[in-house]
């Protein structure tokens, strides 16, 4: 495939967008990346929806995993159960991304905006899976779980950290601290899956990539920052985020029955 050339502005503007999608995931967690395809779409200019989610997986993919590092440090990765939902996972983000390949960008971005929409319900509702601290996971529903949030993330190219968490806490009965810091496990692989899935096929643009995870980095920091300040403010942050989900997704698909 033929390198995309972006202008200035468009490079500028994709550090601009790694910054915003790097900021909402420092500071309301899962969820946060979602914004990355349509911000790589629609504010970058970046035409092809395909290329658009295998750089995003690779950016996300990388972010996580820079990230893991930090949770590890304080003993809130489960790695047993990590890694066996991640293995799952990463067969599912395999198939889930040769399905995606398969899909025509206009298709993939009005499911893309469903998506958000269910994302943004799940966020206004703020209700996590129950979680049974203390108690065994079940080695099959961690492997069942893994690989059915693993289809979903390669077919989207997104972290899938909002489907990660709960499936976590519920199959692996961990508290929400451990399933947040074993769920980073998952978002790397299925990431890693995803953008080698489109790196195979010529669809990532690595330019746009690295930038993306610069921006993603300075962002990160800075929300993390914000979410240690806010403290209880966090749930309000979270809805506002929403609303802006909602809004992006209403704004994907009116441009899908706008043609």
């Amino acid at each position: 495939m033929i390198p995309i050339m972006l202008t200035t502005p468009q490079n500028i503007l994709s550090v601009i967008s790694g910054v915003i999608v790097g900021f909402s995931l420092g500071l309301i967690g899962g969820g946060g990346s979602i914004l990355a395809v349509p911000l790589l779409v629609y504010f970058v200019g970046l035409r092809e929806p395909h290329i658009a989610i295998g750089t995003t997986a690779l950016a996300v993919g990388l972010t996580a995993l820079y990230s893991i590092f930090h949770h590890h440090r304080a003993h809130n990765v489960r790695w047993p159960i990590a890694i066996r939902f991640a293995a799952a996972g990463v067969v599912g983000a395999l198939m889930g991304s040769e399905f995606g390949k398969a899909v025509s960008g206009k298709h993939l971005l009005f499911l893309f905006a469903l998506l958000m929409l269910f994302i943004a319900v799940r966020m206004f509702r703020g209700k996590n899976a129950p979680s049974a601290a203390g108690t065994e996971g079940r080695q099959g529903q961690v492997y069942l779980y893994g690989c059915g949030v693993g289809v979903l993330s390669g077919f989207f190219g997104i972290g899938g950290g909002f489907l990660i968490v709960p499936a976590l806490m519920r199959s692996g009965r961990l508290p929400i601290i451990n399933a947040i810091g074993s769920s980073l496990v998952a978002v790397a692989a299925f990431g890693a899956t995803t953008a080698a899935s489109y790196a195979w096929s010529g669809l990532i643009d690595w330019q746009i990539a690295a930038e993306y995870i610069g921006g993603g980095i300075l962002g990160g920091w800075l929300g993390a920052m914000l979410a240690t300040r806010l403290g209880h403010q966090k749930s309000t942050m979270r809805h506002v985020f929403a609303v802006i989900v909602v809004v992006v997704a209403c704004y994907m698909l009116w441009k899908q029955f706008k043609v």
